[in-house]
């Protein structure tokens, strides 16, 4: 159910933060509820009503794209910038990978009540894991919209309860989207409860939110760096975070040229505003004078701002590069900043063993690739790179659930505990001890 905010007009502070900490005690408690009853339902009843909100959300595309026009309206009028406003936006194609991915969940195994590692022991007793709900979750996100939708189909896949806080910028078209999926659970008679909206625009109730660890399991924060860390020091409530996404394409010199600037050029400009974007590019010495001019040229045609190293500079100096006055110098900020926007830093390295040392230090253990056609050096850059995704001669616009086969993601952890990359059902499972017996008893 959307969850209404508590208009603060005529109360003092007092009383309006006690309003705040009873609503966040009433949304903690129906979610814990709901949690318990979404173990009674049955994995083809989970299928059926993500199918069924798959289908309500294409009948009702209209008023999902009016309510997504008011909150770009609005985010035009606060001069967000055009990044912002790509993640911000729902189009046709959108509403088909929401779809899509509601679908393919739907399609996916069950992980709820999997056993695993079932062995008998000398006593006699037959010991594994059986594959659990977290129960319930606190997703708290910015400006992107499908989120609801992708979050709420993975905590009902697998029968965790989900808390929304969707940011106030994408309130309109959040509501919208809930009330389908609400009014689906409704009708399929599972626990209607076990999605909420909140609809405040106040952030104290976050912060009420984060003190429930009596009933919120797990909370997943997906957005800005700043929202990440205020997050995870205000919660006593175990949580899941990334926060930047600077990731490297290496190219290697053993590359294939061809590749090396397909790659480079699709990672950073298919689409600039997510956190598996291209931010630095490093280039092996012995093969940047071939591949740099064709890359750089294709990058200033799709309006890329290009800010390298000046060895990097030295190399296009000597091939008379034909727009060089267009190229910046970098600072040992640009190394480690997430852009989020039309720039990209480049560095030229002396072989592999600095290009993962520079990923080791400016990285932000999120996405890294490696442009090469020599095997040592794939498994080295492999076994070396310690990131949540580790590629080989691809785009890193493929780390994201949905293209990994999840069907979608609630976000992509840098954690090493306790999911990693991007979280989608197994993520959102935990395991307990079964002890199965024909009646042993311990002497």
């Amino acid at each position: 159910m959307v969850i209404p905010g508590e208009s603060s007009r005529g109360l003092s502070l007092t009383t309006k933060m006690e309003k705040l900490k009873q609503l966040a005690l009433k949304i903690g408690k129906n979610a814990k509820n709901a949690s318990s009853q979404m173990h009674l339902v049955k994995t083809f009843e989970k299928n059926s009503v993500l199918k069924k909100i798959a289908s309500s959300i294409q009948k009702n595309k209209r008023k999902i794209i009016e309510g997504n026009l008011l909150d770009l309206k609005n985010a035009k009028i606060s001069r967000r910038d055009s990044a912002f406003l790509d993640r911000l936006e729902i189009t046709n194609q959108s509403i088909i990978d929401m779809c899509n991915g509601l679908e393919q969940i739907a399609s996916l195994p069950d992980p709820i009540g999997t056993i695993s590692n079932l062995k008998e022991q000398p006593s006699g007793i037959k010991v594994g894991n059986m594959n659990v709900p977290i129960g319930v979750i606190l997703m708290i996100y910015e400006s992107r919209p499908n989120v609801t939708v992708d979050a709420a189909a993975l905590a009902l896949k697998t029968g965790n309860s989900i808390i929304l806080r969707g940011g106030s910028e994408s309130l309109n078209s959040n509501v919208v989207l809930h009330t389908i999926i609400f009014n689906t659970l409704k009708n399929c008679g599972l626990p209607e409860q076990s999605v909420q909206l909140t609809a405040t625009k106040d952030r104290n109730l976050i912060t009420e939110l984060l003190l429930l660890d009596k009933y919120i399991d797990l909370v997943i924060p997906r957005g800005g760096k700043s929202l990440i860390k205020r997050i995870s020091d205000k919660s006593h409530i175990q949580v899941i975070k990334h926060l930047d996404g600077i990731c490297h394409v290496y190219i290697d010199e053993f590359a294939d040229k061809k590749r090396a600037s397909d790659i480079t050029i699709n990672s950073k400009t298919q689409r600039l505003g997510t956190c598996n974007t291209l931010e630095t590019l490093l280039v092996n010495k012995n093969i940047a004078r071939k591949v740099l001019p064709k890359i750089f040229k294709l990058l200033l045609a799709k309006g890329i701002e290009i800010r390298v190293c000046k060895l990097t500079k030295q190399i296009l100096t000597e091939k008379d590069f034909f727009a060089l006055n267009k190229i910046k110098i970098a600072t040992v900020k640009d190394w480690s900043t997430e852009y989020l926007d039309a720039i990209l830093s480049v560095r030229t390295v002396e072989g592999i063993d600095e290009a993962i040392s520079h990923i080791h230090k400016y990285g932000s253990s999120h996405t890294e690739c490696i442009v090469t056609e020599n095997h040592d050096n794939a498994m080295n850059f492999l076994r070396r790179v310690d990131s949540s995704s580790v590629m080989v001669n691809t785009s890193t616009r493929f780390a994201d659930g949905f293209q990994y086969g999840m069907g979608a993601e609630i976000g992509i952890s840098t954690n090493k505990l306790h999911a990693r990359g991007p979280v989608g059902l197994e993520g959102l499972t935990t395991k307990k001890w079964i002890v199965l017996s024909d009646g042993q008893v311990r002497y």
